[in-house]
């Protein structure tokens, strides 16, 4: 390792960079966490637990002061949002106002993490970053029929606060460590979630490409690192070899996608394989004339498929199986996928009296079909080929035509405990995810526990501790609180890596429940010296995203669906957009479920989302962009969704409220803002009903477009 990073400080020293005290810095992202002491403060009397002792020990540092606790709704909404994603109910606000207890908020704060919403909320940051869709992208953009199944287990995960480093070794490895655990099949879909051309003719380069992504993906998820930049060279700035890139692919090598694999249990599936059987026999007869009328059009399909690719490829495919290669027999799955396709073609091709035949055949089996036993749930998830793996080379420029040696599945060097060590499993399966995985998840590790308490920070905070949540490398933004985040990482491996305890922990800090505002007494000098609020002299005013904003107006209307899990809802669209997008449910209640249950499209996003900077689902996303564009106004002022549900939640404001237009009013503000409207705003609001044509459902439109809905203090 150090010799590694004085070169770097020398390339960074010629280039005229100042970073070689940033790359110094850096090094101190590659040692293991350790627990430091608590900081002596002035003021014992502010901090509500430890997080505390470090963030005012920097503000006294730096003569700053703290800003007061935020008033207690706006603290109940800030807090709701930020661990359900919704704003709390008129009878939640008034339950937390009663409540006269010591242990008030953190009450309020055990429920939200109890609630099943929670789970929704966290996983939609877990599927950015892991650039989760349920569509390949690139031109034809297929459907991937079970991907939800994989953020049904998210969203499962984080409701049970399954363990982090548990979390970790399902998902890299779960059909090597859990293999009866069907969950832990599905956990296996984080390595399927690349960007796929299924149809690309350069089936080599398109392996590799798939590794690199797989490679680069795990790197910035898990270890926080930029290890993309090692694919063509060393890492200018980082202690990154090229060696280390490819000797980390090399654990993903053996890996096969498999979307065929059972979730239910053995004996479920063992009675389903016994019912099938039964009726595959029952009508083989019309099976066997099908296939015999299609069979002659199916090869001519297959050939002309396999007559567009390289003449490497095609020898890969047409060699018999126990003669190929495991690199030939990974080529030749790929290209499998698009023989099949050519084959299912062949029923259109036939002749009209063999194709009128044909259609009577299909006929006859679909009046079958009642008798077939019921499809079981299936996974998209990966297995390795088998026990051993095809060859990983270091590619010069990254080139897949330029191998050069050959490497073993290695950690970077200058990380602790480089050596792999790969089980020995006893099955058909190299083991070296479960290597990958073992080693991400040792406690000592030095990035693993720091990067996901740094994920968590910023989304409380609105910044990480590092500003850079995935990249810790000496290209990425210095700490401001270092011994903060290694006394929260050592914290968070010694409560078993548990999320839910760590949230608490936060959100119960009194730097979390500072108020927003910026303009009050003895605020100048931190708007001075800390404009950017780095030292977290007071609380982050953050926006909403797209799906809140989309779940904010249906709660309110009274609309949103709860239930959770299953094949995903498709909302209405403009019918322009809908003709190549998908087809809104026929149940409009199906439309109306949480934003993260809307289906992920990578090539057309659902358009408030979009406008709102939904990531492109193609890059893992660790801090989406902020932007204030017209089309935003535009779909809150004029969009479908936004009237529709202006108009839902005044019928539900009349309800409650059928005689007195002062309650109606001051309910529909208490619901948005989540704070009862002053005696002026109620005043401006009857006015404006007053205007002629005016009615209730324009003055709740106008309350989607207000900054107090729109944004959390």
């Amino acid at each position: 390792m150090r010799s590694r990073l004085l070169v770097v400080l020398g390339i960074t020293g010629l280039l005229g960079i100042d970073a070689p005290s940033r790359a110094q810095e850096a090094a101190w992202a590659f040692t293991p966490p350790h627990r430091p002491a608590l900081p002596k403060v002035h003021d014992v009397g502010w901090p509500a637990n430890p997080i505390d002792t470090f963030i005012l020990a920097r503000l006294e540092a730096e003569r700053l002061t703290a800003s007061p606790r935020a008033d207690r709704l706006t603290l109940l909404r800030r807090v709701t949002v930020d661990l359900t994603g919704l704003p709390p109910t008129l009878a939640e606000q008034e339950a937390f106002l009663s409540d006269t207890s010591a242990n008030a908020y953190g009450k309020v704060v055990d429920r939200l993490l109890a609630s099943p919403r929670y789970g929704e909320r966290w996983a939609s940051h877990w599927l950015d970053l892991v650039r989760y869709a349920e569509t390949d992208g690139f031109k034809a953009d297929e459907h991937r029929a079970n991907a939800y199944r994989y953020r049904d287990y998210v969203i499962a995960a984080f409701n049970a606060d399954l363990p982090y480093d548990r979390f970790i070794r399902q998902q890299l490895a779960g059909d090597e460590l859990e293999p009866e655990n069907p969950q832990a099949l599905i956990a296996t879909g984080f390595n399927r979630l690349w960007p796929d051309e299924y149809n690309a003719a350069n089936l080599e380069q398109r392996r590799q490409e798939i590794l690199d992504d797989v490679t680069d993906v795990s790197g910035q998820v898990f270890l926080g690192l930029t290890m993309g930049c090692a694919r063509c060279h060393d890492h200018k700035f980082d202690p990154i070899l090229q060696t280390d890139y490819y000797r980390w692919q090399a654990f993903f090598a053996p890996m096969q996608p498999h979307d065929d694999l059972p979730t239910a249990p053995a004996q479920e599936v063992q009675e389903y394989r016994r019912q099938l059987a039964a009726w595959e026999n029952a009508t083989a007869d019309l099976r066997k004339e099908m296939a015999a009328l299609v069979a002659t059009k199916r090869a001519e399909g297959r050939k002309t498929a396999l007559g567009k690719f390289r003449q490497e490829i095609q020898q890969a495919v047409l060699m018999p199986e126990n003669q190929r290669t495991l690199y030939q027999k990974q080529i030749a799955a790929l290209a499998e996928k698009q023989l099949r396709r050519a084959e299912q073609e062949a029923p259109n091709k036939l002749p009209a009296d063999q194709k009128k035949r044909y259609q009577e055949l299909e006929k006859q089996l679909a009046a079958r079909q009642p008798s077939r036993p019921k499809a079981l749930p299936v996974a998209m998830a990966v297995r390795d080929m088998g026990p051993q793996a095809p060859p990983t080379y270091l590619l010069a420029g990254g080139d897949w035509q330029k191998p050069r040696q050959e490497l073993q599945p290695g950690f970077p060097e200058f990380l602790p405990h480089a050596s792999a060590d790969i089980p020995e499993t006893g099955r058909a399966t190299t083991g070296r995810r479960t290597a990958l995985a073992r080693w991400l998840t040792r406690p000592e590790h030095p990035l693993t526990a720091r990067v996901r308490v740094n994920r968590l920070w910023q989304h409380h905070f609105g910044r990480g501790i590092v500003g850079t949540p995935s990249d810790f490398g000496s290209q990425g933004e210095p700490p401001t609180h270092a011994e903060l985040l290694d006394w929260l990482a050592v914290d968070f491996v010694e409560h078993g890596w548990s999320e839910k305890y760590l949230h608490k922990l936060m959100v119960t800090s009194a730097a979390y429940c500072q108020s927003s505002q910026v303009d009050l007494p003895n605020q100048d000098r931190g708007q001075a010296m800390d404009p950017e609020n780095r030292l977290l002299w007071h609380a982050h005013r953050r926006r909403l995203e797209g799906e809140a904003i989309r779940d904010a107006m249906l709660f309110l209307a009274g609309h949103l669906n709860p239930r959770m899990q299953g094949p995903s809802a498709r909302p209405e669209l403009p019918e322009r957009i809908s003709t190549y997008a998908w087809k809104p449910d026929p149940r409009p209640a199906d439309r109306q479920r949480r934003s993260v249950y809307v289906l992920a499209k990578r090539n057309m996003r659902y358009p408030l989302f979009d406008a709102f900077d939904l990531p492109d689902m193609h890059n893992s996303c660790a801090r989406r962009t902020q932007t204030t564009t017209a089309p935003q106004a535009l779909l809150l002022l004029n969009g479908e969704l936004a009237w529709e549900q202006a108009r839902r939640w005044s019928e539900e404001l009349q309800r409650r409220c059928p005689e007195d237009e002062r309650s109606r009013i001051a309910l529909a503000y208490r619901s948005a803002w989540g704070r009862p409207a002053t005696d002026e705003e109620i005043r401006l609001a009857r006015a404006f009903l007053q205007r002629p044509g005016a009615a209730l459902a324009d003055f709740c439109q106008a309350l989607w477009n207000t900054n107090e809905f729109l944004y959390v203090d």
